[in-house]
């Protein structure tokens, strides 16, 4: 590897792992057949795996037998075949705990506590992490993503925490290539670091020390592929394929209302998804804004 990703004992391997989106009808209530769409358009790229249940997914607006749900719908697509990373939403210890099991028990090779939804400081949120790491016995991390959802773990604070717990083995952040580095130099050998922000700056977060990324699956295709040239030494033409795929990622990646709305019209657009209704509040497209999404879908073709 010409990159600094790290591989942990019992844990996944470095890559991409696309975060799969969640599509409703038009009454609001959640499809399945999706799920199993997407899965396998990951499997037939060069992901390392898939990932579910995190802000992608849009995990805050699926109830506890919601996400259950998807947990096994896409387990039992996998089938073993490559690793799952499954998200923890919640808003008590109690309830992630009990989820995180559920996820192993499904055959998950890592979980990642998300924050709850009511801000809190980050002593408060350390002890609630702490409580959660030390009664699930697996690989576990957490996702810190206070850019999005406006509070988290300073970068001194996560590496604390990752140092104090054996079984800390995955940090998912969503911040600048420059801020990745500096956790990456500080934190521990058996931590894998991935990022989000739908592939922004990859060829530089690989460089910086992350193990891989954790984007939407719209644009898994090419995020994977670039990954695997950077990784077999072929820098710049990893670079190249990145400046191609930057404006899609510029696109999307304006905040996650927008990426919601565009992301997910994008991967229903390569995945020959219907796209259906939303839940709760949803950015409304504009006659632009779709005009865009099959601009890029055309460019970058079906991805199934």
């Amino acid at each position: 590897m010409t990159g600094k990703q790290k591989n942990s004992s019992g844990m996944a391997d470095p890559g991409i792992y696309p975060m799969l989106y969640a599509f409703f009808d038009q009454s609001g209530r959640l499809r399945k057949d999706p799920f199993r769409v997407q899965v396998d358009a990951s499997l037939s790229t060069h992901a390392a795996g898939v990932a579910i249940l995190g802000l992608g997914t849009e995990v805050s607006k699926l109830t506890f037998e919601e996400r259950q749900e998807v947990l096994e719908v896409v387990a039992k697509r996998i089938d073993g075949r490559k690793p799952l990373l499954v998200t923890i939403y919640g808003d008590t210890i109690t309830e992630q705990i009990e989820f995180s099991k559920l996820a192993i028990q499904n055959g998950a090779s890592a979980v990642m506590l998300q924050p709850p939804s009511h801000k809190m400081d980050e002593l408060t949120l350390i002890d609630f992490f702490s409580k959660i790491i030390e009664a699930v016995d697996c690989p576990i991390g957490v996702q810190n993503a206070a850019e999005f959802l406006g509070f988290g773990l300073s970068n001194k604070n996560l590496i604390q925490i990752a140092n104090e717990h054996e079984n800390f083995k995955i940090a998912k952040l969503e911040c600048n290539a420059v801020n990745l580095a500096s956790v990456a130099s500080e934190i521990g050998d058996s931590v894998m670091i991935f990022n989000g922000r739908c592939g922004l700056e990859l060829p530089d977060n690989l460089r910086a020390g992350a193990s891989g990324l954790i984007p939407a699956i719209d644009t898994v295709d090419k995020t994977s592929e670039i990954f695997v040239e950077f990784n077999s030494g072929n820098e710049e033409w990893a670079d190249e394929l990145y400046a191609e795929l930057l404006p899609v990622l510029c696109f999307v990646m304006q905040g996650i209302p927008h990426f919601l709305t565009y992301g997910k019209m994008l991967a229903a657009e390569r995945l020959r998804i219907e796209l259906g209704g939303s839940r709760e509040t949803a950015l409304a497209a504009t006659e632009f804004g779709k005009a865009c999404v099959r601009r890029f879908a055309k460019r970058l073709g079906s991805l199934n």
